[in-house]
């Protein structure tokens, strides 16, 4: 690629991405100062998949993503073959085969990475179908190409990640043209369908494809304490989460004054639940800045998608920005318990290697597409 291009580089998104990467670092150190006797073991951990993942990212930059349309059937196969070995070799962690272990190298998530490839691949199959998604026989064969790897992460059981795909699915298949009013009535059918299931489980033990913890844990955000331990069994996390930022006031205790994050009442503090830190410690002012930098940083990846050079970058652009929403929206929402807990990290900023080194590489494709860029004609 000519360093040319590089001019044309969203510079608000890099910056924007740059501020959420050094709040995310601060936040992640006091987060762990009292579950480790070396403060800057995750620091350290999280700075070297950011340090990977721009590596990658630079080589991502200088390749021509309309190259990768030729090797659809591969990547897609790549996908499935990454989520049939996570099945058949996956490591159990917190109920979910979806971790593998080779040799010395670190415990990885291949779900994580999955995302990408399928967001690619769900593209490039949308942009030989599109002007031809009109009816509903022209969306199933959608649905049967993304229902195969949601199947695959299910039988994990991974219901986060097989959320994130099905939230890109469906907003890949709006910008691509599907009938809106049939999306609208398939969506709706899918929620019905659920609140059926669930009601039938819990009137008349219906079994699901969930573990029973699991399932409390989806539920119990509408009253945690109504448990069964008062609030000490599946209602915990949520009931902390809320204590930890609703004493956290308007500036915060400050940071590593955090009673429920340095006196370790608020689980998986520095995962899954980063942003009750933030608001314990940083207070409301600091929770509102970290969600105003997310909505430029989301902006700004729209806006890349809509100055893409061609429709399959426009794509894979709004197929990112989708699983970013969804994941700052669920992650941030089962915080402040109005969502259910489904282990979803907070972009950036939550301790997790897979997690952080597949968004940055998601930044790489994003700069791809944006140094490339050019209005194109709706």
């Amino acid at each position: 690629m000519e360093l040319k291009r590089l001019k044309f580089i969203d510079k608000p998104f890099i910056i924007v991405l740059f501020l959420i990467l050094i709040f995310g670092f601060v936040v992640l150190l006091s987060a762990t100062n009292a579950i480790s006797s070396n403060p800057f073991y995750y620091l350290k951990t999280q700075i070297v998949a950011v340090v990977l993942g721009i590596i990658i990212s630079i080589f991502i930059i200088r390749y021509d993503y309309t190259q990768l349309s030729r090797y659809n059937i591969f990547i897609y196969g790549t996908a499935l073959f990454l989520l049939i070995v996570v099945l058949i070799f996956g490591e159990e962690l917190r109920g979910s085969t979806g971790w593998i272990t080779i040799g010395p190298l670190p415990t990885f998530q291949p779900a994580e990475f999955t995302k990408i490839i399928l967001i690619f691949a769900f593209a490039d199959f949308l942009n030989h179908r599109r002007g031809n998604l009109d009816t509903l026989a022209e969306l199933v064969p959608c649905f049967i190409y993304m229902g195969i790897p949601f199947i695959l992460i299910m039988l994990q059981p991974d219901l986060g990640t097989a959320l994130v795909y099905l939230v890109f699915t469906i907003v890949m298949m709006y910008v691509a043209g599907a009938n809106p009013r049939i999306m609208t009535a398939l969506i709706l059918a899918g929620v019905i369908a659920v609140s059926l299931l669930l009601f039938l489980h819990f009137q008349y033990n219906f079994p699901l494809p969930l573990e029973e913890y699991q399932i409390k844990r989806l539920t119990m955000f509408v009253d945690p304490y109504d448990d069964g331990q008062g609030g000490r069994g599946a209602g915990w996390n949520t009931i902390q989460s809320l204590v930890a930022i609703g004493s956290g006031g308007f500036l915060g205790k400050g940071l590593f004054n955090g009673t429920q994050v340095q006196l370790n009442f608020l689980p998986e503090h520095h995962t899954d639940f980063i942003y009750a830190v933030i608001g314990e410690e940083l207070g409301f002012l600091g929770a509102t800045f970290i969600i105003f930098l997310f909505a430029i940083l989301l902006l700004r990846t729209v806006y890349i998608a809509y100055n893409a050079k061609d429709f399959y970058g426009t794509l894979i652009v709004i197929g990112i920005s989708a699983m970013w929403l969804f994941h700052i929206y669920e992650n941030i929402g089962m915080s402040i318990g109005i969502m259910p807990i489904t282990g979803i990290p907070l972009p950036f900023l939550s301790y997790g290697g897979s997690s952080m080194l597949t968004n940055i590489i998601a930044v790489g494709v994003v700069l791809s597409i944006n140094v490339r860029g050019k209005k194109i004609v709706f």
